[in-house]
């Protein structure tokens, strides 16, 4: 298959769009099990409701894991604020519901969130000994309720049409807490605007009823295993000091 020039890359992939549908390419340097993995969490919001893109096939083109998807027409939410941010605290408000209806479904036979942040705590080559076995100790003695959780919700993951608001790049979803999720959702809107992120928590917090001091004690280990993510737009001594002032002594 003939592709023209990406409409966006990432670290993992890359994005075409091609007839009329969305075709995501992954990077070669990835499992074997990517793209289909993938693949089942955004079919299973979609089967719970969510506003996703409908998967229409996982296969390989020019020998690189790939899934062709529906193509949603809009522009994302990020795109919308930055060219009027007087609008910030509605669209903020609409995502936040957004986020919320999806914390109410239960995940059943999804990667566990737990089981993802510990493979990053201990490969975080940033963090000593001392600190991976501070987090784990935190990380160990939460008690939760499993719920569909996306791992990287923000603007930039939200396309809003005539239809509504539909949720994009599922890698990252797993079954796990929902103060966890909106900690790093809080960590994300942060490593950009400071007023961004506290106006994500605050509206969060009084829809949901949550407290910030519940969704902050995951800041640490949030912190920490996105250090192993290795995003060259992230500070990595912001996620040390967000480690070490919460935890060390």
């Amino acid at each position: 298959m003939n592709l023209s020039n990406p409409i966006t890359s990432g670290n993992t992939a890359d994005i075409y769009l091609h007839e009329g549908k969305l075709i995501k390419l992954f990077k070669e340097f990835l499992p074997g099990t990517e793209a289909e993995n993938e693949a089942k969490k955004q079919r299973y919001a979609y089967a719970h409701g969510l506003l996703v893109p409908h998967i229409y096939e996982v296969t390989k083109i020019n020998d690189k894991q790939a899934i062709i998807m529906e193509y949603i027409p809009g522009e994302t939410i990020g795109l919308i604020i930055q060219n009027d941010m007087t609008k910030a605290e509605y669209y903020m408000s609409l995502s936040v519901d957004v986020q919320m209806k999806m914390h109410k479904i239960k995940a059943n036979n999804f990667e566990l969130m737990t089981d993802k942040l510990i493979n990053n705590i201990l490969s975080a080559k940033a963090l000593n000994a001392r600190q991976k076995n501070t987090l784990m100790e935190k990380l160990q003695n939460m008690r939760f309720e499993m719920r569909l959780c996306h791992g990287d919700f923000h603007f930039l993951n939200l396309i809003l049409n005539d239809t509504g608001v539909t949720i994009i790049d599922w890698i990252d979803s797993s079954a796990g807490d929902i103060k966890a999720d909106v900690c790093r959702s809080y960590l994300l809107y942060s490593q950009y605007s400071t007023d961004m992120a506290d106006l994500y928590i605050r509206l969060y917090c009084e829809k949901s009823g949550i407290s910030q001091a519940d969704i902050f004690a995951w800041l640490p280990i949030i912190a920490g295993a996105r250090l192993n993510e290795n995003v060259a737009s992230e500070n990595e001594n912001r996620l040390l000091e967000i480690v070490n002032r919460t935890i060390i002594d």
